[in-house]
């Protein structure tokens, strides 16, 4: 070989090289991710499209695709090779793992970020839940179906519309937001955000939410409701509003099939038709009875315009007396009304005698009110505290001797005016051509009663109250004061009200009224019943009858103290001026003896049962609170 050939091959083998290693130096073209490649299974026509930087791929008719474990049928689409984007037109149908399914007549699909966007009549489902809306989005990888245009969810009965909504398919949770309104047979829900399983129906309230069931009403701004059992737990003061009443707490558990609802934590149930509000730490709600049970520190006020009354005890509880129902024995589950066996004892007055009806609950003896049926007893609730719970066995045993007497007609002389008999109600009932569907609400106040208004204030052991008459019943040591200077006790006591305020007091056996006339001295009425009227807020004038006793220290036009006067008759009338005794009159078999008050004996200025019991009036409704 010459030397120009070897010059030569040399070269060409040095030219070789270089080209080989700049091929060498060139990145080779990836692999597509694992995934990622859309293969294609079937079409009736295929078009290939390459022209510049074009590369699109048409399938025509009957198209279908698949990638990983999702299927993909269309009428027609388009594949752009270099950027794994398929736009696919319709009756589309997206199938993955055979669990979820997605349907539209229009298809946007990055086979690589693996995101899919269908239009018109888009809808999503899992076999059990469907969504629909203008566009819904599905990430393939996460598994999340969304929609950002209105959209809604079917699941069941009940139906879910919203703005945006997000449904996480593995874990059946769904999340809306904006405007959304849930809508079942039962119930209809509205709020601006909400969490929502579709598995168990329960809805987690993360915003202010409203809940209307017809009859009930409840806006809640934290906790859940199981849509399916009827069950709610929520925070934060929620409020449960009817037609009678709303009722709030810190938290309240309900439970729509029984129809009971537990308050804790500054517990307000307000009854709207009487303007009562019920207060408390813990309440127990029976919203099918229509009755609620408040303890821990339970307080009652009854509005009015001037004088609104507080009164407060160990337990509080409020229940409804339909039509029918006796008055002074509520209609409560396992309570019996007894047969008509045995006349009760008649009132011995100046006045003739005569047999009250067993419906008039006032003429007994002592506290025979109570244990006669003045109170009921079963209406007990098994939450009662352990004070309530000491006496309901007391209570039962005596329901079960009631005696009433047999219903006779009433004279027209009647010591007790202004009270409803019986024979007056059969005449108005005669006369009624309606049959009466009114509910009125009794409230039952157990153990260390105490209320205040700025008329009266006064403490008992427990008190009966219902709005069919508006008679509060004062049991077991009552005692009331006018004001200051003026002490009312007797067996037991009524207090008759009008437009909440008070309007009459009758005090039934062992009556007696104590006026502080000055520091050691007491004016006192002693009486077997004393009927007491107010006017303006304040004690008018009362009536006294039975072995009336009166001791009254007398003075001159200069206000000096000049006499003692102890007398006994068989009534008396006793006049106040500005809530303090201004005169006193005594009839019918009057006796008596005038002492000089310098001359007064002081160990027989007391009637029997004195007791001046000023430390236990309450000073302030704040009283009350603590």
């Amino acid at each position: 070989m010459n030397l120009y050939t070897k010059s030569v091959f040399f070269l060409a083998v040095m030219c070789l090289a270089a080209v080989m290693s700049a091929s060498a130096q060139v990145p080779a073209t990836p692999a597509p991710k694992k995934g990622t490649v859309i293969e294609i299974l079937k079409a009736d026509t295929l078009q290939m499209i390459e022209h510049d930087s074009v590369n699109l791929t048409r399938f025509i008719g009957h198209a279908a695709f698949k990638q990983g474990s999702t299927l993909f049928y269309c009428d027609s689409a388009i594949k752009n090779n270099k950027t794994n984007i398929v736009d696919a037109y319709g009756n589309v149908h997206i199938n993955q793992a055979d669990s979820i399914h997605i349907y539209g007549n229009y298809l946007n699909y990055d086979g690589n970020t693996r995101m899919a966007i269908l239009r018109e009549n888009a809808r999503l489902t899992d076999g059990k839940v469907t969504i629909t809306g203008p566009e819904l989005q599905y990430d393939m990888n996460a598994k999340i179906g969304s929609y950002l245009k209105t959209g809604k969810l079917v699941n069941g009965k009940s139906v879910l519309t919203s703005d945006e909504g997000f449904y996480y398919t593995e874990t059946k949770e769904m999340h809306f937001q904006r405007h959304v309104v849930l809508v079942d047979p039962d119930y209809t829900l509205a709020t601006d955000a909400l969490l929502y399983n579709t598995e168990t129906k329960v809805a987690n309230i993360i915003a202010p939410t409203t809940i209307n069931e017809g009859k009930r009403t409840m806006y809640v701004t934290s906790g859940y409701y199981d849509t399916d059992k009827g069950y709610g737990n929520f925070g934060n003061r929620p409020v449960i509003e009817d037609s009678t009443g709303t009722l709030t707490a810190d938290n309240i558990e309900m439970n729509k099939i029984t129809g009971l609802a537990y308050a804790n934590g500054n517990m307000v149930y307000r009854d709207t038709i009487n303007k009562m509000s019920l207060l408390g730490n813990h309440g127990t709600v029976n919203q099918l009875q229509k009755t609620i049970l408040v303890t821990q520190k339970p307080l009652v006020i009854m509005e009015k315009n001037k004088d609104t009354l507080y009164m407060t005890a160990d337990t509080l509880f409020s229940g409804i007396i339909k039509p029918g129902d006796s008055l002074s024995i509520p209609s409560v589950a396992g309570l019996k009304k007894q047969p008509y066996v045995e006349p009760l004892h008649t009132v011995r007055t100046a006045r003739p005698k005569y047999d009250i009806p067993a419906t008039i609950s006032p003429v007994t003896k002592g506290d025979a009110l109570l244990e006669k049926g003045g109170v009921p007893a079963a209406v007990m609730m098994h939450q009662a505290d352990s004070a309530l719970a000491r006496t309901r066995a007391k209570l039962d045993t005596a329901m079960k001797t009631v005696k009433i007497a047999p219903l006779k007609d009433i004279p027209i002389r009647d010591s007790l005016p202004g009270v409803m008999h019986h024979a007056d109600s059969m005449a108005i009932a005669a006369r009624s051509d309606k049959q009466d569907t009114t509910e009125y609400r009794y409230l039952l106040a157990y153990h260390h009663v105490r209320m205040f208004s700025d008329s009266i204030q006064g403490v008992a052991d427990s008190v009966f109250y219902t709005t069919k008459d508006s008679v509060f019943r004062f049991f077991r040591d009552p005692v009331m004061w006018s004001n200051n200077t003026t002490q009312l006790s007797a067996d037991t006591m009524l207090m008759y009200t009008k437009n909440q305020a008070a309007d009459k007091i009758v005090m039934i056996k062992n009556a007696l009224i104590i006026n502080e006339a000055g520091p050691g001295m007491y004016n006192q009425i002693k009486g077997n019943d004393i009927t007491g009227y107010v006017a303006g807020e304040t004690l008018d004038w009362m009536h006294v009858e039975g072995n009336a006793e009166t001791i009254n220290y007398i003075k001159d036009q200069g206000g000096a103290y000049m006499s003692v006067n102890k007398a006994m008759c068989a009534i008396i009338n006793i006049f106040f001026k500005n809530g303090e005794v201004n005169k006193v009159t005594q009839m019918k078999d009057v006796e008596g003896t005038v002492y000089p008050f310098t001359q007064r004996p002081k160990e027989q200025l007391q009637l029997d049962n004195f007791k001046w019991d000023i430390k236990r009036k309450p000073r302030t409704k704040y009283e009350l609170m603590q």
